[in-house]
């Protein structure tokens, strides 16, 4: 393969919410800083992403909000590329599955396959819930994850412990739609018959060979991404639905094929190829150049995105036949916050968006703290004490000092000139060397992913500058030996020069300051390293404040808005349900009723058959009240009942209608009753 020639990718995030630091942490800083590093040493780079807009994510938000999906991916998709704006992330183009383009491209490569017989046709048992007849999307199925125990898994994956589900893995699954247990019918779906690929996957994730040759080295993959992916081949891989019951997607391109549409993992990872091809057609490229021949294809992700970017999407990509397999696939673990982990649920999160609104000036600030923090091969965590230490401990006492002193001492003895460097002492030679090693350290830690190492190597060298003007003190000599300040003063200011190219890929913004502190153009990599970066006489300009300290106040009214955030969320009450129109409630025919008979239904513990006036007639309906009420003591109780519910056969008794009831968070339940004598068959409105 060629060494200059990458197509990165950083995975799409879901367009039903916004980006919290989690999120950037583990996928796009990391890409960011790998990409920026890549076209400093003039590679041919495309990085690609955009917003994964399909799925039942995005129909489950749909509903809670009461809109279309096509609103929440259209408002989301605005927030999520503003906020990549603003925190200066630098993809070449971030797209979006929903437009034409890769409506096409998902359904070309769909057609693709199933024409060559990638694809097996099965009828399986899959979720249904009865009361909205429909059948469940893996993220419509809640239940108790088989690995960790988790009560939370959805039905494609765990969140907690990263394994990917299958729906029917579950134990207690439960509709998110109607809160019920749903129930098994056959539908008909594509399958991905993956065992048939466990023999060129285990030789080219553990050997990194495919078809006999190299194709990378399996050392510079995770242990984490190759440990997951064996576990999975090694317990069997089976076939994967590549479509789904579902009105909201790519529909399937195949006759006959009507409700159906492309399972997301199938159709968010095409994404990338639409993405190019977008891209291509505006800049004048052949798209194909990104995909095939001796490209490098770098995958960004997070844990639980493992298996679908390193099994189940190059099974899709080996078997088109025309394109190139993942080079690496760089996975980071899960990044917490203040002992807790990010809850989109319980509002506890660092919203980037948010944060960028309040601190627009603190944008390289926190790409440095969520790179010396990242979860690269475990999960860590992000707290404000810490991004308070980070800052003001190392940006602004090392980084931040030694530049501000470099620059201000050579204005105040040589008028902002560089003064010429004379004899060199073996001081002196010593820190020449680790000046001209520090760029190769850092540059090999980039290529191996090892980025929280790399940079902490960049504020290693701005810690060398720091110690040589301690050790050296030209403010002391400045007084008796002008000729040696001007050497030390010479070598100080080249460590600053090299410290704008080393710290570029990290914090561009402050590293282009520095440059203009020094007043040069920003250098390539390829000159990191040098010692004579600035030639004597060069006219730096004035220095100003690079970094500011992050005060005690600021940090403690960060940890109060977000306990107060997090506190509106903790009702232990079920969510609100979807939004209904008004003319849906409408419909319900809810009167004042008179309970006149009473009686427990045989062999349920929990159930009361009661007689019911409607002021319309009398009927039976089935209540699950018999823990809270003996039958006696609601003879004559006024209750509010819906009378137009279809009936249904419940312990043999058809019931009439249904009882309306309050229940508090320890599950008591209580009549809604009038409070005042209504006369039966009144309405409730």
């Amino acid at each position: 393969m060629s060494e200059n020639k990458y197509t990165i990718t950083a995975a799409l995030p879901y367009a039903n919410g916004p980006l919290h630091l989690g999120h950037i942490a583990g996928v796009y800083l990391p890409a960011d800083i790998f990409v920026r590093f890549l076209r400093m040493n003039k590679e041919e780079v495309l990085f690609v992403c955009g917003s994964d807009e399909h799925g039942a994510a995005i129909t489950l938000r749909a509903k809670k909000e009461g809109v279309s999906p096509q609103e929440i991916v259209d408002k989301y998709h605005a927030i999520n590329q503003q906020a990549f704006d603003d925190f200066d992330i630098s993809f070449d183009i971030y797209s979006r599955t929903s437009n034409k383009t890769h409506h096409e491209t998902a359904s070309e490569y769909f057609k693709k396959l199933n024409e060559k017989g990638s694809f097996i046709e099965k009828t399986t048992e899959q979720y249904y819930d009865t009361e909205y007849n429909q059948f469940l999307a893996d993220r419509y199925i809640t239940g108790t994850c088989p690995n960790c125990g988790s009560e939370n898994a959805y039905g494609d994956q765990c969140e907690n412990c990263g394994s990917a589900l299958s729906p029917t893995d579950l134990k207690n699954p439960v509709s998110t739609l109607s809160g019920k247990t749903p129930e098994l019918r056959e539908t008909s779906h594509w399958f991905l018959p993956m065992e048939k690929h466990e023999d060129w996957l285990k030789e080219w994730i553990k050997e990194g060979r495919l078809n006999g040759e190299r194709h990378h080295n399996p050392k510079d993959w995770r242990n984490q991404v190759v440990g997951q992916c064996m576990s999975w081949i090694d317990g069997g891989l089976k076939p994967r639905a590549m479509t789904r019951d579902l009105d909201w997607g790519v529909p399937v391109p195949v006759a006959g094929a009507d409700g159906k549409v492309l399972y997301v993992w199938l159709d968010a990872p095409i994404g990338y190829i639409s993405a190019t091809k977008e891209w291509a057609e505006k800049n004048g490229k052949d798209w194909k150049d990104y995909w095939t021949g001796d490209r490098k294809l770098v995958h960004f992700i997070g844990k639980d995105n493992i298996v679908f970017h390193a099994i189940i999407f190059p099974i899709l990509l080996k078997e088109h036949g025309d394109f190139v397999l993942p080079y690496n696939v760089p996975a980071y673990e899960f990044l917490n916050l203040e002992g807790g982990k990010f809850s989109t649920s319980r509002n506890w999160a660092v919203w980037l968006h948010e944060f960028l609104a309040e601190n627009p000036d603190k944008v390289d600030e926190l790409k440095y703290v969520l790179t010396a923090i990242a979860p690269e091969s475990k999960d860590s965590e992000f707290t404000w004490k810490e991004f308070q230490s980070r800052i003001n401990n190392e940006l602004a006492d090392i980084l931040g000092n030694f530049v501000n002193r470099a620059v201000v001492l050579t204005h105040k003895y040589f008028e902002g000139k560089v003064p010429e460097r004379g004899a060199v002492t073996a001081v002196d030679q010593d820190v020449l060397e680790q000046l001209e090693q520090a760029p190769e350290k850092i540059a090999d830690l980039i290529k191996r992913y090892r980025l929280r190492e790399a940079q902490a190597e960049a504020m290693n060298l701005a810690r060398l500058g720091n110690r040589y003007l301690a050790d050296t003190e030209p403010w002391k000599l400045a007084k008796t030996d002008m000729e040696r300040v001007k050497t030390i003063m010479n070598i100080a200011l080249q460590i600053t020069a090299n410290l704008s190219i080393v710290f570029a890929p990290f914090l561009p913004k402050k590293s282009g300051k520095i440059a203009e502190f020094l007043n040069i153009d920003a250098h390539s990599w390829e000159f990191a390293g040098k010692p004579d970066l600035l030639k004597t006489d060069h006219q730096l300009n004035k220095a100003s404040i690079l970094i500011s300290k992050v005060e005690d106040k600021y940090v403690d009214e960060q940890i109060e808005q977000l306990k107060a955030s997090a506190a509106m969320n903790q009702s232990t009450f079920p969510p609100q349900k979807e939004t209904i129109a008004f003319d849906d409630f409408m419909k319900m025919d809810i009167r004042v009723g008179e309970i006149i008979a009473a009686e427990k239904v045989p062999k349920a513990d929990k159930l009361l058959k009661l007689t019911v006036n409607t002021g319309l007639d009398k009927r039976t309906v089935v209540s699950g009240i018999a823990e809270f009420f003996n039958p006696d003591e609601i003879i004559g109780k006024k209750v509010s009942v819906l009378l137009n519910l279809a009936p249904r056969k419940i312990r043999g008794v058809e019931s009439q209608g249904m009882i309306l009831m309050a229940e508090n968070e320890e599950g008591k339940l209580s009549f809604v009753s009038p409070d005042t004598d209504f006369d039966t068959g009144a309405e409730v409105r």
